[in-house]
């Protein structure tokens, strides 16, 4: 595994190698020790697979609130989809800055978020799936959400946006007394 930093603190995109023969292929997506460092003392306590069928579709922008924070990792098991990281960690360097990152099974890489960043994503290629791996079991009342045409953040989705929940289309815009998450 290949740990690569990101323009956000933090946020850091995992290369794996893919060994092949006449069979097929295997690749490692996880191992504990070679992500210690990512991880802050951390274990995974949760493993969450999502499906997502349309083009265009977007899910997020969600978040955990202290103390219920959680780093993730994401991976793209089938399709295509454009991954979004935003920086809600107050007092960062690179507060309400977002950074993304094509995901898909061809390309063997993942997304490490930490405590305080909150994903987001839309998909490029009909049936995209997720692998998610988090430090923490989802808490419904510590969840948090941006929604996805936030003026603050100002994120450039790749494609018209087909489908959003509606509990996705019912978040707030952040407003400039949010002074980000104390994590």
């Amino acid at each position: 595994m290949k740990i690569i930093d990101t323009l956000i603190s933090g946020v850091k995109i995992i290369e794996n190698q893919t060994l092949g023969d006449e069979r097929g292929e295997f690749s490692r997506i996880f191992c504990s020790k070679e992500l210690e460092s990512c991880l802050s003392g951390k274990s995974i306590k949760q493993i969450n697979r999502s499906k997502t069928k349309k083009i265009g579709a977007i899910r997020g922008i969600h978040y955990q609130n202290s103390p219920y924070a959680e780093i993730k990792i994401i991976r793209c098991l089938k399709g295509r989809v454009f991954d979004v990281a935003v920086d809600l960690r107050k007092n960062s360097d690179t507060f309400l800055k977002w950074v993304s990152l094509e995901l898909s099974p061809e390309k063997n890489i993942s997304f490490i978020l930490p405590e305080g960043c909150a994903h987001g994503f839309q998909v490029l290629e009909e049936d995209s799936e997720l692998l998610y791996f988090h430090s923490a079991p989802y808490t419904p009342h510590a969840e948090g959400a941006l929604r996805f045409d936030d003026p603050l953040v100002n994120i450039k989705w790749p494609l018209p946006i087909t489908e959003i929940s509606q509990r996705d289309l019912s978040h707030l815009h952040l407003n400039f007394n949010f002074e980000g998450l104390a994590i």
